[in-house]
């Protein structure tokens, strides 16, 4: 026990007791019936607790690999929520709450975290400068993203040259940005100027295989838990009369993004812009370019709705707006609290134009 201590700290080992005691109730009392409220609260406690060891890991595996290589392995990990919830919303045929919540997910990681990142490093730390080309990078493909669901969206409308041919056109959009996606790794793991990894004292850092480990297992708990979380929220939110669109761009998207969302600002505050923004835009690059593709292709396979990129135009205008003013504060190459504060502004005025939608 002594050895652990010293290895892990006493806040981490904290941590994982309160995670696994929060995780276990919240399974059992999911099996027993219980009252959805009460399932909710902790399965809450249960991904703040596993969000606090994916940033452990993360933050440790980020002084041996590289901010590039480690947004990329921690956003992936971080995406597996909304990958489970994607694929038992399309079998129960919950098209619209899929499209909402993979552009939620963009959005709230582009905007409302990369915002309270922006922010809650700029107080604490003034002016934080970070390596710019990847970032560049990354705001270039977001904006390749929205692209493709603009595209189809206008030519199988009404009148347009493949109108009724939505999910032929939509598989062929699929399969262009999973290989964009893939010719985009190697480039972030680079990780770009600016993100080499930082010397840590050797009696400070974890083994390899546990840090890993416990990315894994953080990563993989946090999708089950979420599923659980999504799950006791809604009968909740349809007692207050929250709109569809509301639920999924919202409720579901910052529920499926609950690892990065906490680790990119916790980042932020240890004064590590570099890493922060790495697992910021990661997940929200992930999301566009290959979940949701991705999701395009296995809807084909596994009953229920066929999920295409023909997406409402709202979702798609907020996309682009999210794209173009990420891309100019990012361009620079450093931040301040007030572009943060901006980011989260245009985030908030997009969450209310979808409060009055149809109700679930």
């Amino acid at each position: 026990m002594a050895g652990m201590l010293s290895m892990f700290g006493r806040k981490v080992l904290i941590t994982v007791v309160v995670t696994l005691l929060a995780t276990v109730i919240t399974l059992v009392l999911k099996s027993l019936g219980a009252d959805s409220v009460l399932v909710f609260i902790l399965s809450a406690i249960a991904l703040a607790g596993l969000a606090s060891l994916v940033g452990d890991g993360t933050d440790q595996l980020g002084h041996r690999l590289g901010h590039g290589a480690t947004g990329v392995l921690q956003s992936a990990l971080g995406n597996l929520p909304e990958l489970f919830i994607a694929i038992f919303a399309l079998q129960a045929g919950l098209v619209g709450v899929v499209q909402s919540a993979l552009v939620g997910s963009i959005l709230a990681n582009s905007l409302l975290v990369l915002g309270l990142a922006f922010l809650t490093g700029g107080l604490k730390h003034g002016v934080q400068k970070f390596g710019s080309t990847q970032t560049r990078m990354i705001s270039t493909l977001l904006v390749l993203s929205v692209a493709s669901l603009a595209i189809p969206t206008l030519a199988t409308a009404p009148g347009g040259p493949d109108a009724g041919h939505a999910e032929d056109f939509s598989i062929i959009c699929a399969v262009v940005l999973l290989v964009v996606f893939g010719a985009s790794v190697p480039f972030s793991l680079e990780g770009g100027p600016g993100a080499s990894a930082e010397v840590e004292p050797a009696e400070s850092l974890w083994p390899l295989p546990v840090a890993i480990g416990l990315l894994v297992v953080a990563g993989t708990a946090a999708a089950f838990v979420s599923d659980w979380f999504v799950e006791a929220l809604r009968p909740s939110m349809s007692s207050l009369g929250l709109s569809e669109g509301f639920v999924g761009m919202v409720i579901v998207a910052i529920a499926g993004n609950a690892v990065e969302n906490v680790v990119g600002v916790q980042m932020a505050m240890r004064n590590k812009p570099d890493l922060a923004i790495s697992l910021i835009l990661n997940s929200s690059l992930q999301v566009a370019l290959a979940l949701t593709p991705a999701l395009v292709i296995i809807s084909q396979f596994i009953g229920g709705a066929h999920l295409t990129l023909v997406f409402p135009p709202l979702l798609i205008v907020s996309l682009g707006l999210a794209a173009i003013l990420g891309a100019f504060i990012v361009y620079d190459g450093e931040s301040t609290w007030l572009e943060g504060a901006a980011l989260i502004g245009l985030y908030v005025i997009i969450a209310a134009s979808v409060w009055w939608g149809p109700r679930i």
